[in-house]
């Protein structure tokens, strides 16, 4: 079957791939196999996912010496989703993927988390969760919005320590009344995608929680209104009615986020390869190594470079297309 008589939409190829169990691909071409790769594992999706993406794949894969089956297509949150099952597990292919511009998320994972068992994700909160860095919000109400998103870019991107640039963020904001918190939190803009996947991880049973630099009265109004597990975000001291310029214990930096998503799997008694840790920034990465599985999501460079997957092109429905991607395994074309 020459890729270019594939039906341009994915969903129907059913019809054109029935006539074998599973599919070999190769430049130009799929060839009829009796049984599927799984060393590792190549996901694609997309809403303009095609034929042409696997002929690039296809390419990228030959170049490397590794073989590759494609299982039946599947849909999740709407979007059409690939699984290839692969020889073998190779950092250069996840290179040269990283380093191609592609119109969907793909990537080259040797393990993949399912939703057909329990898990766990821990998730950023501050242009994660949602769209916004609440700090940067607080600042703007407070008068000195410039001075605190210059130091939040630099933290984000790995250029500062994190709990002293927090420190002098939060130091800023002394004097500042308390009730600005509440027009942040009022007005806090959720990412897209966030209430499906949170409600579609905890069907499947899975422990969702939050482990966030940011801060309590945030975190927290998204653990009521989601059901969330677990949070865990700084505490902005006060006195009164104001904000005194001070955190409150210990700050949840890169180390703590990492030590939350162990102790976590421990207490919900989950699999560490049923992980995942979804971030932005680089206070994220000592969290995404020790999961099971990384996700950057609207990452910065550094992020995006050093996490398993990335979402570039989608928000959090993106979590499910990976998650759900080894649904796909247990069909075959022909009797799918």
């Amino acid at each position: 079957m020459l890729l270019s008589q594939l039906p341009p939409s994915v969903p129907d190829w059913s019809a054109a791939l029935c006539g074998a169990p599973c599919w070999q691909l190769v430049p130009e071409a799929l060839l009829p196999a009796a049984d599927p790769h799984d060393g590792a594992w190549l996901v694609l999706f997309g809403k303009g996912l095609g034929a042409h993406h696997l002929g690039r794949l296809a390419t990228l894969l030959a170049s490397q010496g590794m073989e590759a089956s494609l299982y039946p297509a599947a849909e999740h949150a709407g979007i059409p989703v690939l699984l290839l099952g692969t020889s073998r597990f190779s950092l250069e292919l996840v290179q040269q993927l990283k380093e191609q511009v592609w119109d969907i998320d793909l990537c080259h994972l040797p393990a993949l988390p399912t939703l057909s068992e329990p898990g766990l994700l821990v998730m950023d909160m501050d242009s994660t969760a949602i769209q916004i860095e609440c700090i940067d919000e607080i600042a703007r109400l407070a008068g000195v919005g410039d001075q605190v998103a210059a130091v939040t870019a630099a933290a984000m991107q790995g250029k500062l320590e994190f709990a002293d640039s927090l420190r002098s963020r939060v130091a800023l904001l002394e004097g500042a009344p308390v009730t600005i918190l509440d027009e942040v939190a009022a007005k806090m803009p959720w990412m897209p995608g966030l209430q499906l996947m949170v409600d579609a991880l905890k069907q499947s049973g899975w422990k969702v929680a939050i482990a966030s630099g940011g801060f309590t009265r945030f975190a927290g109004e998204l653990q009521r209104a989601l059901g969330l597990d677990a949070i865990f975000a700084n505490e902005l001291a006060t006195e009164g009615t104001l904000l005194t310029g001070q955190v409150s214990g210990r700050i949840v930096d890169a180390a703590v986020k990492a030590e939350v998503l162990q102790q976590l799997a421990t207490q919900f008694g989950i699999r560490v390869d049923q992980t995942v840790a979804v971030g932005d920034g680089a206070n994220d990465l000592k969290m995404m190594a020790v999961a099971g599985l990384g996700i950057a999501i609207h990452a910065k460079p550094l992020v995006r470079a050093q996490a398993a997957a990335t979402l570039n092109h989608h928000d959090l429905e993106g979590v499910l297309c990976l998650l759900g991607a080894l649904t796909c395994r247990e069909r075959r074309w022909n009797n799918h």
